[in-house]
């Protein structure tokens, strides 16, 4: 999709009009690179400053513009690559396991913020991710890989499908656990 693996074989067709928006699974700035977060999203385009402020603030990021790259802890981090994301106008937002290493607030943080991303700007967002109680509760298509396409819709559809079951079944406790909640007690004042 990305272009950035060569198929081995067969064709990918796109639109003309796609504009895509990518945060990579893993990025580590280079510590001797001194490179502030402007900088960074200044770097290889040509972006309209009030542009950049407007994304900057709504990734919550503008209190870091003049910060050392190097310097960000991995939810900042992870908001400043959203940000550069966004800086290309994406009609397709692509994200590579956007959550990996971060805390569970950071995690809910950013799920809300891609979520708000999708429906202010109206791009679609494709996430990969093996965190699957997140991926069933915050997407509305699934698309289940394990070196073929095992199963494909919308994530109610997914938890039964027996492919998906063959494959997590094990895991299947843990991975969607579920509270329950048992109305035969008695609250005491």
């Amino acid at each position: 999709l990305l272009g950035l693996i060569k198929a081995d074989s067969g064709d990918i067709k796109r639109s003309g009009d796609i504009r895509l928006g990518y945060t990579p699974q893993t990025f580590s700035p280079n510590p001797f690179i001194p490179i502030s977060v402007i900088g960074f999203l200044n770097l290889n385009q040509k972006v309209a400053q009030n542009f950049l402020h407007e994304t900057a603030l709504l990734t919550g990021i503008e209190s870091l513009l003049d910060s050392p790259l190097k310097s960000l802890s991995g939810g900042e981090l992870q908001r400043v690559l959203l940000a550069r994301a966004l800086l290309n106008k994406p009609n397709v937002l692509i994200l590579d396991e956007p959550a990996q290493n971060l805390d569970v607030n950071g995690q809910m943080h950013l799920y809300k913020l891609i979520q708000d991303i999708h429906q202010q700007q109206g791009c679609a967002v494709l996430m990969v991710s093996h965190d699957l109680h997140r991926v069933m509760k915050e997407s509305t298509q699934v698309l289940c890989l394990y070196r073929h396409i095992c199963c494909m819709g919308q994530p109610e559809t997914i938890i039964k499908d027996s492919q998906f079951n063959d494959l997590f079944a094990d895991q299947m406790d843990e991975l969607m656990a579920t509270y329950e909640h048992h109305h035969n007690h008695c609250h005491e004042d």
